[in-house]
């Protein structure tokens, strides 16, 4: 019989003899010193005595030797030869494990045992031999190819080296199977009773953990396979528990990507086996674990997290019964453990109370436990950690998905989601939203949510259920639904609330919906039976659930709309989400909110824009063709000014995309042609407008129906909807060249008629005429060959249909001398037209000029590209030509040439309103006139339409010519601030912001006015004041002033958009360069100290501007600033504030240091409790972030700074006392002095009749003084009864400290000086008295 193998340390203990009688390589071969040929026959003689002998032969001490040499030097060994070895090896214990089952077999069957014992020693020793050898191969090979992997590559290695023929991966997996086989199978018999060998276990054990750390070997599901059964075989058959699960947590505490796969093997011991003791045992590591060790290993705790996710999928019954284990960990510090319980308790309530068998007790008992993770899952929405609370969600959001959530927990889900959109972290307002969108594709409700038909059902079933219990008095049924929710395991709904949904919301078509009416509710108001009393109480119930939860819905729709301006990207694109989903379940006013999201399109973030645009499609585009123009009608029809504007950027974007197709043109056609019946004349403006915001982007739109827009946009419907008119005018302007061509060769003279007849006309009504007559006059500047000879036509027209030039020179008159009575109702509302069609003419005329001179310029460079590009095509330039284009150049020619085309623009421009120095054209003889017409100060405020249009034209003279500009700009800023029309000193406040652009030289002197405007009494003035100054001030048109602060009190504007409107523009102003908030900061701080501000206004505006600073050294840097702003001030609220703005910055570890040297500037502030609470919070700030030298530093400022409190607060109190005490014997003083002088003038008086003394005169001023002795200790007792930090001693005396700081010295000192005057008077007057008492 053979000795016994033993497994060694190391390989290279098998060299050694052991005393014991144990099998050892005794004549090991040096592999290394035989030649290739010698090697590969040294190798076949081992392969054939492996195959030809006995499995046992590999006990032999000769073929032992001989193998354990070719494994040791297995490195060195080639390919070929190492696949002989590995194979004969391998196919040997193959072999040898079924001889296992008929080794026991032959055992019962032989009477001796002594053979029998034989061949169990050898089977075991074989099974031994084979199985270190194998792995110690496997452990080789992955350590060469690990250290081949890692080795640099160099330019040998990147030579094409002859394909090796050894594939190692599936001879890798194969050996392992084989070992986790020979784990599998019965081997009591081979071992005995007391199991296998401790030393054969760990062995195994050791080195299947080791190879997990290798992420590669991993990669290979067999490999992986094998690896996970030897674990779980080692770990639960062979009870290696403790060591198994210690190897365990190492692995998933280092290595994240063993994570999935130790689950795997946990999970299959437990079903191989059907014994969870591996689960249960890592289960309780964990659970013992001190929660404070995972705040330092994050890596570990994220990854310990995700196994117990890991295993709750997998094995979520067992986990169930342990969950107590973990739960303490949500008091933890470790947000990641809490992340991984909410994902543990999520998989246990899909997953582990599905089966409904078995005893009423434990059913009931594990609906109980069900109810308590929910609940727990419903607190943990509120977690400190952001992290947590959006993991929640998701998790509350899978639930839904799954249906595990049941009725009598719906509605409170939803009302904490609702309440998680308005959280400070955009994660958890995404989870939110996404929960939401959840909650509404899966509710249990119904396939439509409107609260109308709810109640309308409700109040049938409630009526249907009180005649089925006519004696009954009434109870809430919402108080039965827990029990009713609560009736299966599977929270499903019940069989009477199905009768609700009889659609899958998953799938649900906006089509499918109900439009007005629920099918349960009949035309006769009467509702079908659905069943007895029971099933009647059961349907209110969850009508009344869904009501409420349509009720929760509906009141998210303003958070949504604010969510819409949110600055991140994902709350808009999930609450665009989420509101289309409400407008498919018809939620009230979704359909209003989502016309919301029109002005998003303008936003720079390129996913918003496609959210937008993918929504609007869906919502309004993605129909047939006559409902997509009927949507688009509708929108331009309800749409604002500003959604207007979206709205044409949005539909130009689709026309270019090929988004809106030609069938929806074509659509919009016959509802502006009125082809569709019904069509009013409302929709044919809408359907005309956005054929108009089409053409803008394909011009060939408005092309095939020219005749069309001039007859029906001026027809007879333009009398019934004026906008109509207007919305022609625009589609004049959007023609194309050869459009317009066609048009005036057709029926030019036509459309010119009826644009003369619209702004000359009385035939549309006063508030549509302007906006009309406005883009007629653009028309015609647009269309017309000549436009200025047009338009000079029509301000003559407009002219005589005012006054004859007699009567205009009379009302000249009038208006310079003050008169208004010439002025009759009829010519105030035609002055105001033509003042508006002058203004409006010279300003077209303006652009006009402009445009001719970029035709000019554009032709010019075109000439010269033209010119350039035929001379290289035709050869090299001539000589002659270069030469004569550099002396063109030297001279400046063609820079002069640049020039003449200025001066004649500027000429032209100029000669728009003043015209030349001796004459003046048309519109120059009204400029003087409108002049005089504003400075008439009571006319205007008779007639304030008037006004009105006299201001508005006088600002567009202004904008045109700068003389003009210059010398009404006084009259200008005098009327935007006393004119008692909102409208005018509106329109005058946006047409400053005009002049500031085209004049800034002239406005920069009225730079203060400009910022005056944001004080208005008006809103709609402040907020085109907001407007305009943001529009300069970002555009670098103005530069940013000491005025700066008036923009800043509009963030606390009593006006939300006000608000939101300076927020905005303080935002983008701290994006350009190094943010100049930072600079303006400090001189905003002081101006808004002084100005009568409420304290909470103060600290929202400041808290808003500093948080706009997000560089550490600027908050550094404001540190400083801030602390030496101390030094120059002494009123105590600016203390206050000073400090307050302390406390907001973003304090670093250098901020703070400043702030501890800057000590000197802010010391003698300490004495306000106010101030001393800010630096208590920067004080609790800078620990949480501080390391443990600065936090040792930050505790000893803060000793200094509440022993300098104390002290300045004592000294405080004692100076105040002094004061005081002092006062009052001033006033006994003043006292003694008046009763003295009285006393001597009755002496004086008596001193003319003879000397009279009286006996109770001395004792009468004795008892005086003794009472004014008195009243000051009183006094004094009194003022230190009054402080709480002033001590007295028995005696009631005060204790002063001598260095007492009063800050009004001066102030003290010409008392102290009043008082020794006071004191020389007294004694003297009372010598006198004494003296003459005496005589």
């Amino acid at each position: 019989m053979a000795p016994s193998f033993d497994f060694p340390q190391s390989l290279r203990a098998l060299e050694e003899d052991g005393e014991d009688n144990r099998l050892y390589a005794r004549n090991p071969i040096d592999i290394a010193s035989l030649r290739p040929s010698q090697l590969e026959e040294f190798v076949k003689g081992i392969s054939f005595d492996l195959s030809d002998k006995e499995l046992f032969c590999i006990e032999e001490q000769d073929v032992f030797d001989r193998v354990y040499s070719l494994v040791r030097g297995y490195n060195g060994l080639p390919a070929t030869c190492k696949v002989n070895l590995v194979e004969s090896l391998r196919s040997n214990l193959s072999v040898l494990l079924p001889n296992v089952d008929s080794l026991s077999r032959a055992s019962q069957g032989q009477d001796d045992a002594t053979p029998v014992l034989d061949r169990v020693a050898s089977h075991r020793n074989a099974l031994k031999i084979y199985t270190y050898f194998l792995f110690t191969v496997v452990l080789n090979e992955e350590v060469n190819i690990t250290s081949t992997n890692n080795m640099k590559v160099t330019a040998s290695t990147r030579k094409k080296h002859p394909k090796n023929s050894w594939n190692w991966e599936p001879q890798r997996g194969r050996i392992l199977n084989l070992i986790a086989n020979s784990l599998e199978i019965k081997l009591a018999l081979l071992f005995g009773p007391t199991g296998l060998e401790e030393n054969y276990i760990s062995f195994i054990a050791k080195n299947a953990f080791a190879l997990f750390e290798n992420a590669t070997v991993l990669k290979d599901s067999d490999t992986k396979d094998a690896l996970c059964r030897i674990i779980g075989a080692c770990a639960t058959k062979y009870q290696y528990m403790a060591q198994s699960c210690a190897s365990i947590m190492h692995l998933v505490h280092k290595y994240d990507f063993v994570v999935t796969h130790i689950a795997d093997a946990v999970a299959g011991a437990e079903k191989k086996y059907a014994d969870g003791s591996l689960a249960n045992s890592l289960v309780r590591d964990i659970g013992r674990t001190n929660p404070k060790d995972y705040i330092k290993d994050t890596v570990g705790a994220e990854n310990v997290g995700r196994l117990l996710v890991e295993l709750s999928d997998r094995l979520p019954k067992l986990m169930s019964v342990n969950i107590g284990l973990l739960v303490p960990h949500f008091g933890g510090e470790s947000y990641k453990i809490r992340n991984a319980l909410v994902g543990v308790l999520g998989k246990l309530v899909a997953k582990a109370f599905k089966d409904v068998e078995g005893e009423v007790n434990s059913k009931s008992v594990r609906l109980r436990t069900k109810q308590a993770m929910l609940e727990i899952l419903l607190e943990r929405c509120r977690d400190v950690s952001a992290y947590t609370r959006s993991r929640v969600l998701q998790i509350w959001a899978e639930l839904c998905e799954e249906h595990c959530v049941s009725i009598g927990l719906w509605n409170e889900l939803a009302e904490v989601a609702a309440g998680r959109l308005e959280d400070k972290s955009a994660m958890v307002r995404k989870s939110a939203l996404n929960l939401l969108i959840m909650m509404l594709q899966h509710n249990p409700f119904g396939p439509q949510l409107r609260i109308a038909s709810f109640e309308a059902t409700l109040q049938q079933y409630k009526k249907k259920l009180k005649e089925l219990e006519p004696d009954t008095p009434s109870e809430s049924d919402m108080n039965r639904l827990p029990s009713f929710s609560n009736t299966s395991g599977n929270t499903e709904v019940d069989d009477v609330t199905a009768g609700l949904t009889k659609v899958q919301q998953d799938s649900l078509p906006d089509s499918c919906l109900p439009q007005m009416e629920e099918d349960l509710v009949q035309k006769d108001g009467c509702v079908p039976d659905v069943g007895n009393l029971e099933q009647t109480r059961a349907l209110v119930a969850s009508l009344e659930a869904g009501l409420r939860f349509s009720k929760c819905i509906s009141t998210t729709i303003p958070t949504l709309a604010q969510l819409m301006a949110s600055s991140s990207a994902t709350d808009v694109e999930n609450t665009i989400n989420l509101l289309m989903r409400c407008r498919q379940f018809q939620i009230d006013a979704s359909e209003a909110c989502l016309h919301k999201m029109l002005p998003l399109v303008f936003s720079q973030d390129k996913s918003i824009y496609e959210a937008v645009e993918n929504a609007f499609i869906t919502i309004y585009i993605k129909k047939n063709p006559v409902e997509a123009a009927k949507n688009l009608i509708n929108l331009a029809i309800e749409s604002n000014i500003g959604d207007l504007a979206a709205l044409e950027f949005i539909v130009g974007a689709l026309v270019s995309k090929g988004n809106i197709s030609n069938a929806a043109i074509s659509a919009l056609w016959d509802f502006f042609c009125f082809n569709i019946s019904g069509t009013t004349a409302i929709q044919s403006c809408g359907a005309l407008s956005i054929l108009c915001m089409a053409a803008k982007s394909s011009s060939a739109v408005l092309s095939s129906h020219l005749q069309d827009i001039i007859d029906i946009g001026f027809g007879r419907w333009a009398k019934i909807e004026p906008l109509l008119a207007r919305t022609a005018c625009v589609a004049l302007q959007r023609l194309s060249e050869d459009d317009r061509k066609k048009l005036l060769s057709s029926n030019g003279s036509r459309a010119f008629g009826i644009l003369e007849s619209l702004i000359t006309g009385f035939w549309l009504p006063e508030n549509i005429w302007y906006a009309a007559a406005d883009k007629a006059i653009a028309a015609i500047y647009t269309i017309h060959p000549t436009p200025e000879t047009f338009a000079a036509n029509l301000v003559k027209k407009s002219l005589r249909s005012v006054f004859d030039c007699s009567g205009g020179e009379e009302l000249h008159n009038e208006i310079g001398s003050g008169s208004a009575g010439i002025l009759t109702t009829v010519q105030v509302e035609r002055l105001g037209r033509y003042l508006f069609v002058v203004s409006h003419v010279a300003m077209n005329q303006l652009l006009y000029i402009e445009s001719c001179l970029r035709k000019v310029q554009k032709q010019k460079v075109g000439k010269e590209k033209m010119n350039y590009d035929f001379q290289h095509a035709n050869g090299a330039m001539p000589a002659d030509t270069s030469k004569e284009i550099g002396i063109n150049a030297e001279l400046g020619l063609t820079a002069s040439e640049d020039a003449i085309l200025d001066t004649l623009s500027d000429k032209a421009e100029k000669e728009i309103v003043c015209g030349g120095s001796t004459e003046k054209n048309l519109i120059g003889h009204c400029a003087p006139f409108l002049s005089k017409l504003c400075r008439n100060f009571s006319l205007m405020q008779k007639y304030p339409e008037l006004q009105v249009s006299a201001m508005l034209a006088l600002c567009r003279f202004m904008i045109i010519d700068a003389c003009f500009c210059d010398t009404n700009l006084q009259l200008l800023f005098t009327v935007v601030e006393s004119a008692p029309s909102e409208i005018v000193r509106s329109n005058c406040t946006i047409c400053l912001g005009d002049l500031a652009v085209r004049f800034p030289n002239l406005l920069e002197p009225w730079t203060e006015n400009m910022y005056s405007r944001l004080q208005d009494p008006s809103v709609s003035v402040r907020k085109n004041a907001v407007l305009v100054l943001s529009h300069l001030i970002l555009n670098d048109m103005m530069k940013v002033k000491g005025y700066i602060n008036e923009m800043a009190i509009r963030l606390e504007d009593e006006d939300e958009r006000i608000s939101n409107l300076a927020k905005l523009f303080f935002n983008e102003l701290s994006k350009k360069g190094s943010n100049p908030i930072y600079n303006l900061l400090p001189d905003i701080l002081g101006k808004l100290s002084n100005q009568n501000l409420k304290r909470e206004s103060f600290c929202n505006i400041m808290q808003f501007l500093i948080g706009s600073i997000k560089k550490d050294k600027q908050m550094e840097s404001l540190v400083e600033k801030l602390c030496n702003r101390f030094s120059g001030v002494t009123d105590i609220r600016q203390w206050e504030y000073i400090s307050y703005c302390l406390s907001q910055l973003a304090f670093t570890e250098k901020g703070m240091k400043k702030l501890m040297e800057s000590f000197k500037t802010y010391e003698h502030v300490l004495s306000e409790d106010s101030v001393m609470d800010h630096f208590k919070s920067i004080i609790n700030k800078g620990k949480k972030f501080a390391k443990p030298e600065l936090k040792l530093c930050i505790e000893e400022f803060e000793d200094k700074l509440n022993k300098f409190h104390l002290e300045k607060k004592e000294q405080e109190v004692t100076a105040r006392n002094a004061q005081i005490h002092q006062q009052k014997i001033d006033s006994m003083e003043d006292f003694v002095v008046t009763r003295n002088a009285g006393e001597a003038n009755m002496e004086s008086d008596n001193d003319e009749d003879g000397e009279v003394i009286d006996p109770c005169t001395e004792g009468m001023i004795k008892s005086v003084n003794e009472t004014s002795k008195s009243r000051c200790v009183e006094s004094e007792e009194h003022s230190v009864a009054s402080s709480e930090l002033t001590e007295s001693e028995p005696d009631d005396t005060e204790i002063q400290s001598p260095n007492v700081i009063l800050r009004g010295a001066s102030k003290a000192g010409s008392e102290k000086s009043n008082m020794k005057d006071k004191k020389s008077h007294v004694s003297a007057s009372s010598r006198r008295n004494i003296r003459s008492k005496q005589r």
